[in-house]
């Protein structure tokens, strides 16, 4: 008797120039998926009408692969933090599980046994922005600390270098085949580009003879160095911009005890960029196995898919509520804890607090329900006691003596919510008041580096309360 095949896992990274499906080979080497109409190296060609909208980009690319290859099992997606609650492209899609490109490069350098630094710059260049977030690693997770981000309306960055080039030798800037073929002319002439653009900055007063040097050809047109030196500033310039967003950052030379810094995207392909980039912020971490820069993202995203690495997208620190407990009739402040640190994870179940194995019941507002009250969210880091306020919800009075189970949850967008799960007065009236949906109150950005918050001392307190 035969058993048949799990459907493979594959992940899809819906990109303004390229749809890339990827996944991973039986001994977990990750590998383009070869779709009718693919490019070698890139992808499928996202076609003109979708380029901007994600989620119809999504589905050309998961409709493409479902044709060819079938239903697969599991799917991750690749979608900027502010997208991760962009839809499915297909009603008959696993529900996929959605990675930021940080994570995705950094589970993809962790598979590969690269070691981790404390903290990270992952600077993600691509066709529509340069976006740099700064990540730390915080336990067993990697925690977005905050993202700077630079996107053009009119003609994106890595796009607007290719339209410069190709418009500087007379060609269309928007033909997909031109594109395509900049693209192999690129690659195959790295070195020689290289070079004559390392000369050109070497020797300011002879940039002019060097300017006419040809390069390579595309569509039968010349492309010299003096048109890519001048597009590179789109890059370099965007780029700044960009890391204008982290301003504490400068070079931080070859100590890997600091900040470390990784580079994908398709733009990332350029030595001279990434000599710009060594320039401001230190040499760049390699790649392992020479992957492709622009492959970087959907390869780590399929090693997730298929169960190869975590994704350490859990949140790492502990959440709590400040509550009031009363103790031989006197009153006394503490915490109660809802979220052990790297438990909540983005789009996961609601976690709630537990004492000695059981839910705590908890009660809002006054004794008599009256008024509603304040319930302050607090984060703490694991054995550190550095802690932060996370925010402040204003709970509605609730009937007298009503109890409540309290929790927290994180949506597919990485947002909190507090929840609040309706029990009886009494315990026999749980199961019919749980029957009640629960209320949540959202909280926004759950703080992550806590080493950038003001302290917030306060005893902690796992034992049933009163917020």
């Amino acid at each position: 008797m035969t058993t048949a095949a799990a459907p493979p896992a594959i992940a899809i990274d819906p990109g303004t120039r390229f749809l890339r499906v990827a996944r991973t080979r039986a001994d977990g080497t990750p590998e383009l998926v070869e779709l009718p109409g693919t490019v070698p190296g890139e992808g499928l060609p996202t076609p003109a009408g979708v380029r901007g909208d994600r989620g119809a980009a999504l589905s050309v690319a998961y409709t493409a692969y479902r044709e060819h290859c079938g239903t697969p099992g599991q799917v991750a997606l690749v979608v900027p933090p502010q997208e991760r609650a962009v839809p499915p492209g297909d009603d008959r899609m696993p529900r996929p599980r959605l990675l930021d490109v940080p994570h995705a490069v950094l589970a993809l350098l962790r598979h590969a046994g690269t070691p981790m630094a404390p903290r990270w710059l992952v600077c993600d260049l691509g066709a529509s922005a340069a976006e740099v977030t700064e990540c730390a690693v915080v336990g067993g997770s990697l925690a977005v600390v905050r993202v700077a981000r630079y996107a053009p309306d009119h003609d994106g960055y890595g796009a607007a270098f290719d339209a410069a080039v190709l418009a500087g030798a007379g060609l269309p800037t928007d033909h997909t085949e031109v594109l395509w073929e900049l693209g192999r002319a690129r690659a195959r002439n790295a070195r020689r580009t290289e070079v004559a653009l390392d000369r050109m900055a070497a020797r300011p007063d002879r940039a002019a003879r060097f300017a006419d040097t040809v390069l390579y050809e595309v569509a039968g047109r010349e492309i010299t160095a003096g048109m890519v030196h001048r597009a590179l500033d789109r890059l370099t310039g965007g780029l700044d911009r960009a890391l204008d967003g982290l301003p504490e950052h400068r070079a931080t030379g070859p100590d890997p005890s600091r900040t470390a810094v990784i580079a994908v995207g398709g733009p990332a392909r350029s030595g001279a960029l990434l000599g710009y980039l060594t320039g401001r912020l230190g040499r760049p971490v390699l790649l392992t196995g020479g992957t492709d820069p622009a492959l970087a993202a959907v390869f780590g995203a399929a090693l997730v898919a298929s169960g190869h690495i975590d994704p350490a997208d859990r949140y790492p620190h502990a959440v709590g509520v400040r509550v009031q407990r009363t103790t031989v009739g006197r009153p006394r402040d503490g915490e109660l804890l809802i979220s052990p640190p790297g438990t909540l994870e983005p789009g996961g179940p609601t976690v709630f607090a537990e004492a000695d194995g059981e839910r705590v019941r908890v009660r809002t507002g006054l004794a008599d329900g009256t008024a509603g009250r304040e319930v302050r969210i607090v984060v703490r880091a694991s054995g550190t006691g550095a802690a932060a306020e996370a925010g402040v919800v204003t709970v509605p009075p609730s009937g007298d003596g009503a109890r409540f189970h309290v929790g927290v949850r994180l949506a597919v967008d990485g947002t909190a919510r507090l929840v609040l799960q309706p029990l009886g007065v009494h315990p026999a009236e749980d199961r019919l008041a749980a029957q009640h949906p629960p209320e949540e109150f959202a909280l926004g950005i759950l703080p992550t580096d806590l080493r950038l918050d003001p302290p917030f001392d306060s005893p902690p307190d796992s034992e049933g309360a009163r917020t």
